[in-house]
């Protein structure tokens, strides 16, 4: 799985004209699945992002989590993160996960999510969003379950 989380002051996604998920401070996570992603993937990158020290303290430094400041999650699938450009110039997707079996390990990370007590706002997956953001930081974070640097 990859993850692109960004620590904002406020965000929402929206589809057509209708806001379907919005929060106030916390993190905002494009979610990627790939082909090889199982439960255990979904389940340990939702965990390392929910315990994430990416909210400062009193002295400036990232040591607390949502939990501490109360924070909330949002949500978005991005199957786009698995685009392969090394050859060409149209993006190929074939590393990304077929939708029926991205959108199972989706809702999985959500229902972690929520078991660990996050509020947590969605995207609607395969649908065309439109997502705004308030970066704070900014601070902008990849994690990857795939790889060993940056990973879960």
């Amino acid at each position: 799985m990859r993850a692109v989380v960004q620590r904002v002051s406020e965000a929402r996604v929206a589809v057509g004209e209708e806001v379907i998920g919005a929060i106030g401070r916390g993190l905002c996570v494009l979610l990627g699945v790939g082909t090889a992603d199982t439960a255990s993937d979904a389940d340990a990158l939702c965990r390392k992002i929910v315990g994430l020290r990416v909210f400062e303290d009193d002295g400036g430094r990232f040591a607390r989590s949502l939990a501490d400041v109360g924070g909330s999650l949002l949500v978005v699938s991005q199957f786009t993160l698995y685009a392969d450009t090394t050859k060409g110039r149209r993006p190929s997707f074939t590393a990304a996960a077929p939708p029926e079996r991205a959108e199972a390990l989706y809702d999985r990370f959500v229902a972690c999510a929520r078991e660990e007590r996050v509020p947590v706002a969605t995207g609607r997956f395969r649908a065309r969003m439109a997502l705004a953001l308030v970066n704070d930081g900014p601070v902008t974070l990849v994690l990857d379950t795939d790889r060993g640097e940056g990973s879960a």
